[in-house]
């Protein structure tokens, strides 16, 4: 990676370096909506720059109040846009010295989802967890199903209540049935909890019956958010056979603001884990398609700070994402622009590295404390959950900022 110096003031171990320079969508005062690029704590006004002539691309997609009409143009264009504003906050003459107006604070900002999400897809790919809730709720001794190992499973999810970062999320009603109960109830989720994920925004559609190959996948993903689909376990343990996620799933996801294109991680590439048996050759793929991102998860309540829970990594994920979009496709199924898939939940390989509450408490069994002496196994209300991640290499820090959440009681 070649060594930048940005005359832009950018705070060490900022997650938005000059090598990142993610996209966004963001507002200031009673403006309507645009499109930005993060670059320390502060924002480039992406149409600001363009109607100074410094961008090839017209002001008008810049205007918009999402980003899918920018992201559609192609990576020739999108890719030259975050070059020429790195370039711009590189350069010592750079003419955006003489325009302090294009820069906004992060802190003046409110952030907006950056893409309108047509279709939502949520996979399963991490061993690891696949592995732990086999054991919680089927035979320890074959704890994955029979499919697990060959195809990267995944459902369709619902993509209208897929909110941004800081959005208050409702704690969810529904029927639940435990055990010793003989028939369900009506009630407010109490196993509500998080699943620590990543997302990847498909940036390239394409037509009813085309495939797309695990050697051109990368085309068609402009770049990653992190993600957090809450998780509502009694409503979901009820509902889910023998058609799987519904209700405990569909009544939020939350979403951070950045985009980190694909461009800027590829420094973080990494191997997978091995592939036992052999996938099929549709699923076939060469050089590393892991990336090695770090994650964390905290808790807080109204009156203690952050507490982290979990410390995970990206680069555990046995289905990469070459892969998920391959499978997804295999029978033509079109995507288009401004589509998101989520990894599925990101464990590791120890409990500190456990990616949800029904992992980390054991399906409630093993209470863990926070900061203020309170205990939990799930979500109580007016609990925040916040989740952060990023991707370091020769001191050279890449980062997604984070997603945040805090669970109101149910109405």
């Amino acid at each position: 990676m070649t060594t930048l110096n940005t005359w832009v003031s950018v705070p060490e171990n900022s997650d938005f370096s000059i090598y990142n320079l993610p996209f966004g969508i963001f507002s200031k005062n009673t403006e309507a909506p645009k499109a930005g690029i993060a670059i320390g704590e502060q924002i480039v006004d992406l149409a600001l720059v363009s109607e100074l002539g410094l961008l090839d691309v017209d002001t008008g997609y810049f205007k918009k109040s999402t980003l899918n009409d920018f992201i559609a143009l192609g990576k020739n264009i999108t890719n030259k846009v975050r070059l020429d504003i790195q370039k711009l906050l590189v350069i010592e003459n750079s003419p955006l010295k003489n325009h302090p107006e294009v820069f906004v604070l992060q802190k003046d900002a409110t952030m907006h989802l950056p893409v309108h999400v047509g279709d939502y897809t949520d996979f399963y790919s991490s061993i690891e967890h696949a592995t732990n809730v086999g054991k919680m709720f089927r035979d320890p001794e074959n704890a994955l199903l029979p499919n697990w190992r060959h195809i990267p499973v995944g459902y369709h999810g619902r993509a209208s209540s897929i909110v941004v970062s800081g959005t208050e999320i409702r704690r969810p009603m529904g029927q639940v049935k435990t055990n010793d109960m003989k028939a369900p109830v009506f009630q407010a989720s109490d196993r509500l909890d998080f699943e620590l994920e990543m997302g990847f925004v498909v940036g390239k559609s394409t037509e009813l019956g085309e495939r797309v190959s695990t050697k051109n996948a990368a085309e068609h993903i402009f770049g990653l958010v992190l993600f957090n689909d809450w998780s509502a376990r009694d409503i979901q343990k009820w509902e889910y056979v023998p058609l799987g996620p519904f209700l405990g799933k569909s009544f939020a996801s939350s979403m951070s603001p950045w985009i980190v294109t694909l461009e800027a991680l590829e420094p973080f590439k990494v191997k997978g884990p091995e592939q036992e048996p052999e996938v099929l050759s549709y699923l076939e793929y060469e050089g590393d398609r892991n990336y090695e991102i770090q994650l964390e998860v905290a808790m807080s309540t109204s009156t203690s700070e952050d507490t982290v829970i979990s410390k995970s990594n990206f680069k555990y994920m046995y289905w990469n994402m070459m892969q998920q979009l391959a499978h997804h496709t295999v029978n033509g199924c079109n995507i288009n622009v401004g589509d998101l898939m989520a990894s599925g939940t990101i464990s590791g390989k120890d409990e500190s590295s456990y990616g949800s509450l029904l992992e980390i408490s054991w399906g409630g069994k093993k209470p863990f404390e926070l900061k203020d002496g309170s205990k939990r196994t799930f979500i109580e209300n007016n609990d925040t959950v916040t989740m952060r991640g990023f991707a370091e290499k020769e001191g050279k820090r890449v980062g997604f900022g984070e997603v945040t959440g805090t669970i109101l009681p149910s109405k």
